[in-house]
């Protein structure tokens, strides 16, 4: 069975993390402040969840979702992610992550700033740009009609497709917007940011970046 580590374990990757569960998958949940801090979430999540440090679960987790404030990307474990699917849910906020002069300049992307941190791993943006609450309430069954769509991206096609799968398998379509130099067309201030809506009006907003 596949394992699922998160690093960060807030509001997205809480829910992810939930999601994962309710899909059979393993999860090991991490976070800042230690695995002691994330009892209660293990005890909601079950049998399927463990906590551990960010090295753990980038270490034991088959794929790994980094969801943590952008000032934090430093410290990303970059050894233990060596070779695996690394998807990343982060949005940039200034007065919350500081200055970072690549993303003030437009030099690179959010998730281009990790691929940079992590030049071994796949990198693929997603989840970024719907709400927690929606994320874990608004899933259904493919082909249903009004299906929510979710915007992917990254430079290697086979684990962009793969992120693609997952995000079909728990409950959304999803629209590929190609390599993470085109990742900001959904990062926040930009028409597909928060955007509920089908393949059709997603795919729009995109091209209207």
């Amino acid at each position: 069975m596949t394992t699922i580590g998160f690093i960060g374990a807030g509001q997205i990757g809480a829910t992810l993390a939930k999601l994962a569960v309710a899909h059979g998958y393993d999860v090991i949940v991490s976070n800042s402040r230690g695995p002691e801090t994330l009892t209660d979430l293990v005890a909601e999540l079950g049998d399927r969840a463990r906590a551990g440090t960010a090295a753990e679960a980038a270490a034991h987790g088959d794929l790994v979702v980094v969801t943590i404030p952008v000032k934090a990307v430093p410290s990303v474990p970059v050894a233990e992610l060596a070779g695996k699917l690394v998807i990343d849910t982060n949005n940039y906020y200034s007065q919350r992550d500081g200055q970072i002069a690549v993303l003030d300049d437009g030099s690179t992307t959010v998730s281009g700033y990790l691929q940079q941190h992590l030049p071994t791993s796949s990198v693929v943006k997603a989840f970024n740009n719907i709400n927690y609450l929606d994320l874990g309430a608004l899933g259904v069954p493919a082909g249903s009609p009004d299906r929510l769509a979710l915007p992917v991206a990254g430079d290697d096609p086979d684990a962009r497709q793969a992120v693609v799968a997952l995000i079909d398998e728990l409950g959304f379509d999803a629209v590929d917007a190609g390599p993470l130099s085109e990742s900001w067309r959904f990062e926040k201030d930009h028409p597909a940011y928060g955007l509920k809506s089908d393949v059709a009006a997603v795919t729009r907003a995109l091209a209207e970046a």
